[in-house]
């Protein structure tokens, strides 16, 4: 939220500087994420400054110029060469003088001292586009006779510099929503700084001149629906007229990133960010009936909001109607035949509290997120809607003329009673580790215009809570006003060293996790982290997870955020789109995330029973080239085997490769090739090739590897007494290499398992270094060169023991597999 500095000043002037301000509300938590310099007029008007044309002549050399002498108030005149028209003696003008930055659009110049057409020019006489003060060329700006000789050009035409600060707001926080709550803020913090200040005041715009001033154009008002409209006012006034608004307005508005449109819908954006209430204007003659009517309207039916876009409502929409048809979509958006225009002259002025779920649920529908909707999402006090409408009706006549033509129409069948809070100040100072004295908490509550009244008992007080402050509703809510405040900097740290014993569970999930990411990382890939929220049609339309299954979201942000994620393929795919399209191919990403799924189960033949459950899941994701092209390295995509190593290295990282981890091809609508490994008939983890026709979906066009463990099997499956230690080896170990001629159905994980299976001792490792088919060989056949390494732990091993062993090693291969010694 944006909140300009100099319009701030106009209900709170305090001798602070911008950057006092900044720290100040940061510490009453409006913290400040930026400060921005904003100038009415690019460049200040620096170095421009008010002169006489004391001479002028015509230019000797040039039929379109003349030679000027000025006088800048310097004591000395200058000689200037002008082009415009209309010049002439005795004329006060802004002058450029040399130094001055004049801007065009997003280019500058700045004037020098030169000759032109061989006279010297020491300065520019401006036009008003040149400053930027407007957009005529016709020729240079002629000002009043009594203009001050010398006078800075910035005072003269009253520019002011102005800083905008970006307020990042927590959702509870609508009474900070607008220039007046912020500077309630602040007073309270600098009164607690300042306690000699106690009688300082916020100056709220007055409105006891409002007076009715006939009633030509009575409109009823009709409120159907007071629960989702607990108050609604209006009045009217005519005979307005609409154009521009007065620079004062204009200025105020872009100086927080308003686009001014009229002084109507002008003055009720300003009234809106002045008050933080949100008003409506309606153009009186398309109130068909003389009626206005709140309520909603069924569903089906069409509406053409001012953006031009036509709406189907959904029956639980608020609208404001005429007798005849809807006009604006109740604190969100209005409709295109009853906005003000140019024509109109009569208009109906709207000031409203509206219920802040139905709001929030209409915004949500129709996607669309207002000014208005914002504020009415997070609540607003309905005690404040008539200042706001008199306010901005008597700006409306001061600005646009007209007359008030009607009595306040006002709905409030049910007033709302502000919150009682009772605050033990016993509790408040266990809470906060330091005894505050009690003056002072109170002091600030009443800074914060609570009301407070004193209880019988022991150091309790009975507080009213103000109207605007609609999330202030227990003790703990009082005891963060009073924190807040007095300053969390100011609870002094204890310096004693607190510690206890803690037994950790084991495995230690998180430092597992900690550990596994360092490793990753020390591995050339990077930590993703995506939105639980994803786009449910992508799962469902390539058969990844059933319609049933996922768990949805009621009143979704967008269609792309229904569902909360049943994989982390979907994330992990959007997260490579949008590298790979920043010109950023080759990637490793891994990802630590949850999973969220629905059962359905049946507690009875009648009533279905929903069960969610979360699971926690690794991810990693490979794609695009693993070696950059170098004079060293030939350039290489990554390919399944790439992926099957990492997963290896996890695996071997988790201490689960010494167990019988049992492998199987795998099929899935996930992968085009794929493998699973599972322990204890608990699967561990997936991997293989992403199918082409996701990655068409993803829009991705080269080849992705994807691996997805279930973290919490493996946590599971984990014992942490399984690392064990031993020395450095004292006997060498001995490498033999079998060339084998085998089936082409024999994979290398049979050929491993069979070999320490017959070899239970003296097999320490083995490893498959060379592969070759061909029809020479035959097509059902091919050709494996596996080393062996052989040790033993007690003694240096002998070329008898060796041979026996590898004789054993080819009769089991020869026997089980059907293999050939080549």
């Amino acid at each position: 939220m944006k909140i300009s500095y100099n319009w701030l000043k106009e209900y709170l002037d305090l001798p602070l500087s911008i950057e006092e301000i900044s720290v100040m509300l940061t510490d009453t938590g409006l913290e400040i994420e930026g400060i921005e310099k904003v100038e009415s007029v690019k460049g200040g008007l620096n170095g421009i400054v008010i002169g006489e044309v004391k001479h002028c002549e015509q230019h000797p050399n040039a039929e379109k110029l003349s030679i000027t002498k000025v006088d800048v108030g310097s004591g000395e005149e200058l000689q200037i060469v002008c082009g415009a028209p209309n010049v002439a003696a005795g004329q006060k003008v802004p002058v450029a003088t040399i130094g001055a930055v004049l801007y065009s659009g997003d280019e500058s110049f700045t004037i020098k001292k030169s000759k032109l057409r061989g006279e010297l020019s020491q300065g520019m006489i401006c036009a008003e586009d040149e400053l930027g003060l407007g957009t005529s060329h016709d020729g240079i700006m002629v000002l009043d006779a009594k203009a001050e000789i010398g006078k800075p050009a910035r005072e003269y035409f009253g520019i002011t510099d102005d800083y905008v600060l970006e307020i990042g707001l927590t959702p509870n926080r609508t009474d900070a929503m607008s220039h007046l709550g912020v500077a309630r803020d602040l007073l309270a913090a600098y009164k607690h700084k300042n306690p000699e200040t106690a009688d300082i005041q916020v100056s709220y715009p007055k409105v006891d001149d409002f007076a009715v001033d006939n009633e030509k154009l009575d409109i009823l008002v009709e409120v159907e629906d007071t629960e989702a409209c607990p108050r609604y006012s209006g009045l009217t006034i005519s005979g307005v007229k609409v154009d521009e608004s007065p620079e004062w307005i204009k200025k105020r508005l872009n100086a927080i990133g308003l686009r001014p449109l009229n002084n109507i819908v002008d003055i009720t954006n300003y009234v809106l960010w002045e008050t933080g209430y949100p008003l409506h204007a309606f153009d009186a003659k398309e109130i068909t009936g003389g009626k206005v009517i709140v309520k909603k309207s069924p569903k089906g039916t069409k509406f053409t909001t001012l953006d031009d876009v036509e709406r189907e409502l959904s029956g639980n929409d608020l609208m404001i109607c005429n007798t005849e048809a809807p006009m604006c979509i109740g604190g969100v958006f209005g409709g295109i035949k009853s906005g003000v225009t140019e024509k109109t002259s009569r208009i109906f002025l709207e000031s409203a509290c509206f219920d802040p779920a139905t709001i929030r649920k209409t915004a949500r529908a129709h996607n669309l997120q207002t000014d208005a909707s914002f504020r009415f999402e997070r609540g607003i006090d309905p005690e404040g809607v008539i200042y706001a409408l008199k306010r901005a009706a008597m700006l409306i006549k001061k600005i646009a003329g007209g007359e008030i033509s009607s009595q306040i129409k006002d709905s409030y069948p049910n007033p709302k009673d502000k919150a009682e809070i009772t605050l033990n100040i016993s509790k408040f100072n266990k809470l906060t580790g330091k005894d505050i004295p009690v003056n002072e908490s109170l002091n600030i509550l009443k800074n914060l215009d609570f009301e407070i009244k004193e209880i019988e008992k022991d150091k309790e007080y009975l507080l009213t809570t103000p109207g605007y402050r609609v999330d202030v509703t227990r003790p703990a809510d009082v005891y963060e006003e009073i924190l807040r405040i007095y300053g969390y900097n100011s609870i002094e740290t204890d310096h004693h060293i607190h510690s206890a014993i803690n037994h950790a569970k084991k495995p230690d999930d998180e430092n597992l996790r900690y550990q596994l990411s360092s490793f990753l990382s020390a591995n050339s890939f990077y930590e993703i982290m995506n939105n639980s929220l994803t786009k449910g049609a992508f799962f469902t339309k390539n058969n990844l997870a059933a319609e049933e299954e996922v768990v949805k979201v009621y009143n979704p942000l967008s269609s792309d955020l229904d569902i909360l994620r049943p994989g982390l393929l979907a994330g992990g795919l959007e997260s490579l789109r949008y590298n790979i399209n920043r010109k950023s191919a080759n990637l490793s990403f891994f990802e630590f995330g949850k999973t969220y799924h629905l059962n359905q189960a049946k507690a009875d033949a009648n009533e279905p029973l929903k069960k969610y459950s979360e699971e926690m899941h690794l991810a990693l994701f490979m794609s695009g080239n693993k070696f950059e092209e170098s004079w060293k390295n030939e350039e290489r995509s990554f390919d399944f085997f790439d992926l099957k190593v990492m997963v290896h290295k996890i695996i071997s990282r988790l201490s689960l490769d010494n167990r019988k981890i049992k492998s199987d091809n795998l099929k899935t609508p996930c992968f085009q090739q794929a493998m699973t490994y599972s322990l204890n008939n608990k699967c561990i983890v997936n991997f293989g090739q992403v199918n082409s026709q996701i990655l068409d979906a993803a829009e991705i066009k080269q080849e992705v590897y994807f691996a997805d463990f279930h973290w919490g099997n493996v946590l599971e499956l984990l014992n942490i007494n399984d690392k064990q230690f031993e020395g450095i080896p004292k006997f060498p170990e001995v490498r033999r290499d079998l060339s084998m001629l085998i089936p082409a159905h024999v994979t290398y994980e049979q050929i491993r398992e069979l070999a320490f299976k017959s070899e239970r001792n003296i097999l320490k490792d083995m490893g498959l270094f060379d592969i070759y088919q061909d029809e020479k060989i035959g097509k059902d056949k091919k050709s494996y060169a596996v080393k062996f390494i052989l040790q033993d732990k007690n003694k240096t091993l002998t070329d008898k023991i060796i041979d026996k062993t590898m004789k054993r090693l080819v009769h089991a291969f020869r026997q089980n597999l059907g293999a050939e010694l080549r």
